[in-house]
């Protein structure tokens, strides 16, 4: 096992594999533990700083992130970073508490448009991108704090959402000029565009009704899928009320098209972690996804977020440790005070419980028959939900009785996992 080491002044040294001597310093106080995942230790007297290059290859992405730090010969860091998926559906979530609470306790007022963020502050972007972008920049830092990192080069994909459009709906590949007219081009707005598109006809009956008003129905939720053109479509209002009433369904042929948001949000956070990473490091380097697959390929390893920055880094051959680190971002802070679901009564539910329960709380790191993983539940009576962090489930009530606490919870959690399926040579 590698153990990381850092110097009197919190400088980064180079990890070391002599776990003896690690224990000997701990023993006589000559040095104290940082952190428990990835362990970590901090030397308590003046030592020699002989460093090597270290390469950290990054391999961005929306929902996974890979890291892989090596030299030459060996890699001496690698983890996966799973990043958070629920901001869109809190943030709708609390639009909706707020929409019904301004209703039940204040008058009616007209919407005002002046004083939205987007208007005031110029590069605004939407809250989820902003926090996958800031879980970037911190899962890089979180390596430079513990290797001496020389050189950082990033892999950020670049997507043509119209040619995946086009590919998707058996049209021609655009060209030239047509990427600057798109398909909502001389449209007032999206509504606008749905209705032409749709031919001014209800999609469901077809204009048997004859119901002369036209709606423009989500498929899927707006929380969900979004104002996407390929999330809506035109219904007459008859089947409009039919259909939230239950009492019709949509045809088979209805269904959501393909998302490009994942797509939209690489687009967006390319330059913008790049040029943040530039500010703030000495060197930083950009490559390519094809350059990428090359390296994979060329040495026959296996597709994985892992493999992906090892090859990025420069190194594919490197002798990996023979585990990775698995990182999963999580919530702050919920300040929801209330459940939305009204008890008899009047009732309204308190939404979490207290913070901290027989001494534990949410996602702090416990031992439990042996095995280590996180806390995901709790309740009062002081039986918790137990889960690694990929949501293997440990067990679905345990007693506080059986638990033992290593460490509290931190924004990014962090496990130690056997490296399967990495496609390299492991270390003896």
């Amino acid at each position: 096992m590698l153990v990381y080491v850092l110097s009197k002044d919190s400088r980064p040294l180079m990890p070391t594999r002599r776990c003896g001597k690690v224990r000997r310093l701990l023993k006589e106080k000559k040095a104290k533990v940082v952190q428990r995942c990835p362990f970590t230790i901090q030397l308590l007297y003046d030592t020699g700083c002989e460093l090597q290059d270290i390469t950290l290859g990054v391999d961005a992405g929306s929902k996974h992130i890979g890291l892989s730090a090596t030299t030459e010969k060996y890699e001496l860091y690698s983890a996966e970073v799973i990043m958070r998926t629920d901001v869109s559906k809190n943030l709708s979530d609390r639009r909706e508490f707020r929409r019904s609470r301004r209703h039940r306790k204040t008058r009616y007022r007209k919407p005002r448009f002046d004083n939205r963020v987007r208007s005031k502050h110029k590069g605004w972007l939407a809250p989820s991108v902003e926090q996958k972008i800031a879980t970037h920049l911190s899962a890089v830092e979180r390596v430079t704090k513990i290797l001496p990192i020389s050189e950082i080069v990033i892999e950020t994909a670049q997507f043509d959402t119209q040619k995946i459009k086009a590919l998707e709906e058996g049209g021609p590949l655009p060209e030239g000029a047509d990427y600057q007219q798109g398909d909502q081009l001389g449209f007032w707005n999206v509504r606008e565009y749905v209705l032409h598109r749709d031919d001014h006809t209800c999609q469901c009956c077809k204009g048997k009704k004859k119901d002369p008003v036209l709606n423009v129905h989500h498929i899927e939720s707006r929380k969900t899928g979004g104002d996407s053109p390929g999330n809506l479509i035109t219904l007459c209002e008859t089947c409009h009320k039919a259909y939230h009433a239950g009492r019709l369904p949509l045809p088979e042929f209805v269904t959501r098209k393909k998302s490009l948001k994942d797509a939209s949000f690489m687009g967006i956070m390319r330059w913008r972690v790049y040029n943040i990473l530039k500010e703030k490091y000495p060197c930083v380097r950009m490559t390519y996804g094809y350059i990428t697959k090359n390296t994979r390929i060329t040495h026959g390893l296996e597709k994985s977020h892992v493999t992906d920055a090892r090859c990025i880094s420069g190194h594919p051959d490197a002798l990996a440790p023979g585990y990775i680190y698995l990182q999963r971002k999580v919530r702050c802070h919920n300040r929801q005070l209330h459940k939305a679901t009204i008890l008899k009564g009047g009732i309204r539910k308190a939404n979490q419980a207290a913070k901290e329960v027989r001494g534990f709380r949410l996602y702090d790191r416990v031992k439990y028959s042996g095995a280590e993983c996180f806390i995901f539940g709790r309740r009062e009576s002081g039986y918790f939900d137990l889960r690694h962090l990929d949501g293997t489930k440990v067990h679905a009530s345990a007693s506080y009785k059986k638990l033992k606490l290593l460490s509290h919870a931190s924004a990014m959690l962090t496990e130690r996992r056997p490296a399967t399926g990495c496609g390299t040579v492991l270390l003896p």
